[in-house]
This record gives structure tokens, C-alpha cells and sequence, in this order.
């Protein structure tokens, strides 16, 4: 015997019909459970923070994503003029900033 005639004759039985639909089933499930607990609230999470940096005026305390604590000096439409100490100040790209600290402050 030749090993094609020995892998023709162990071909397993059939799988039941409904195996395929179940596995397909799976996976969709999986999906839609990845999409509900990762995706979804991670795309709000990016909406809320755009929505910050849009709004952004005078006089607000940030920080930016280097942990760098300032008050807002200027806004331009992709900058923004921070002051940091008494009399230094900063020009930050606003994607660098990540919260506003003075609601917590407060608090």
C-alpha cells in the first residue's frame, strides 16, 4: 500500500450539516461582543476628547500627553499657546493635549 491510498481510505465521516452555520455563528458573535465592549466605547471616548479640543478657550487649564500642566494663552486652529510658569509659555500642537484639570480641581 502507497500512503495515498492509506490517507483515501482514513477520510473521516461527514461533519453534521448544521457545523458549518454554528462556526459562522461563533464568529459573529465574537465580533459583535469585540464591538460592544472595545470598539464602540473606544470611538466615543475619541469623540469626546475631539470635542475638548475643538472647544477649547482662554484661560483653561490643560495637559498635554508629556504631563505638562499650562493655561491657555492663545488658540489657533491646530495650536495652541500655553503658559506654563510666570513668564513661560509654550506652543503645543492641540492633538498633544488630553484633559482639562480645572473641573477636577475643583471637585
Amino acid at each position: 500500500m502507497n500512503i495515498l491510498t492509506v490517507l483515501l481510505e482514513a477520510t473521516p465521516a461527514q461533519a453534521p450539516a448544521g457545523s458549518d452555520w454554528t462556526i459562522w455563528g461563533m464568529l459573529i458573535l465574537i465580533f459583535v461582543v469585540m464591538w460592544l465592549f472595545m470598539i464602540r466605547p473606544q470611538r466615543k471616548q475619541q469623540k469626546e476628547l475631539q470635542k475638548f479640543r475643538e472647544g477649547l478657550q482662554k484661560g483653561e487649564k490643560i495637559v498635554t500627553i508629556g504631563g505638562i500642566y499650562g493655561t491657555v494663552v492663545e488658540v489657533d486652529e491646530k495650536t495652541l499657546l500655553i503658559r506654563v510658569d510666570d513668564n513661560v509659555k509654550l506652543r503645543v500642537d492641540k492633538n498633544s493635549v488630553v484633559k482639562d484639570f480645572s473641573a477636577a480641581s475643583q471637585q
